[in-house]
């Protein structure tokens, strides 16, 4: 199933642009209103502090995707529980049909989930004031280490998947492959940034694009199912 919830994964970071622009547009502006001005190329040096806030970003990811897959393997192990892992599958099938459904903009209830991560902001959020003001490249990973645990529901949907891995290593590359998928959106700018926009606002786009992961989440249900 790891294929697939790679592939899954990168393309919940590629299509939820949108919802990307919208979480993380102001947060990335805070940051890049407070790169140091360099003399020489100005465009190569934007370019060296976003990647470097996006390598943090994606780097949270893949932890987050590391420790809950582990955790899971680690209980299974413990606890000896029999098909503990199918269950979670099944749940993580869930996940991907409602994502899917968000995706295609046919039902928006995965926002809700966000909810679950504010109180934990809430006690992350002032560590972004320690790395302000950026003047180095390694500050700015350090802010996108931050910026990697802002709420969000599509990255919380996506650790569900990480979790049915039931393994540190594919929970942590399925969260790599939906920052991969994300780096696209929040690495460009202006006019590419307005295009990459209109593209994967297409209703066409969405729609097929939201259908696929909906077909994900249901073959890995009728997997677990037929498993049990």
């Amino acid at each position: 199933m790891i294929e697939f919830n790679f592939v899954g994964a990168f393309l919940v970071g590629l299509m939820g642009a949108a919802h990307c622009f919208g979480m993380c547009g102001g947060l990335i502006g805070a940051f890049s209103a407070n790169l140091p001005n360099r003399a020489g190329n100005q465009l190569a040096n934007q370019l060296s502090f976003l990647l470097s806030y996006n390598l943090g970003r994606i780097t949270s990811y893949t932890i987050a995707g590391s420790i809950v897959g582990g955790s899971t393997a680690a209980l299974g192990a413990m606890f000896a529980v029999d098909d503990y892992l199918l269950y979670l599958r099944f749940f993580a099938g869930i996940m991907m049909i409602i994502t899917g459904l968000y995706i295609a903009q046919i039902w928006f209830g995965i926002v809700y989930i966000e909810k679950i991560g504010k109180s934990l902001w809430a006690v992350i959020q002032p560590l972004t004031k320690k790395v302000l003001p950026i003047q180095h490249p390694s500050q700015a990973i350090l802010a996108g280490m931050v910026w990697g645990w802002l709420p969000c529901g599509l990255v919380y949907s996506t650790l569900t998947w990480s979790v049915a891995s039931g393994s540190a290593l594919q929970g942590g590359l399925i969260m790599l492959a939906f920052g991969l998928g994300t780096l696209p959106a929040l690495l460009t700018a202006g006019l590419a940034a307005k295009k990459l926009a209109n593209w994967v606002q297409r209703k066409s786009v969405r729609i097929i694009s939201g259908l696929l992961l909906i077909g994900f989440g249901l073959q890995t249900i009728y997997v677990a199912i037929y498993q049990l």
